[in-house]
């Protein structure tokens, strides 16, 4: 289980929705997630990527092997 806040224009405009089409909020939120939850991640792993560069490896070292190596 999950307990989001929201801002109250998200959560009226969803009330509206969830009138309107007589499903739960629940479900919305939940398509939202599905739906842009993939890009977020991408968002996110690159900033962290950014901000705490790995080890790079020429194609030498990569052909040598080297990046095996503990």
């Amino acid at each position: 289980m999950l307990a989001v806040r929201i801002p109250d224009s998200v959560e009226k405009r969803l009330d509206k929705l969830a009138k309107l089409t007589g499903r739960p909020k629940s479900f919305y939120v939940r398509q939202a997630l599905a739906v842009h939850l993939d890009e977020i991640e991408d968002t996110y792993t690159a900033l962290y990527r950014l901000e705490n560069p790995a080890r790079r490896w020429t194609l030498d070292e990569l052909e040598q092997g080297l990046d095996q190596q503990g």
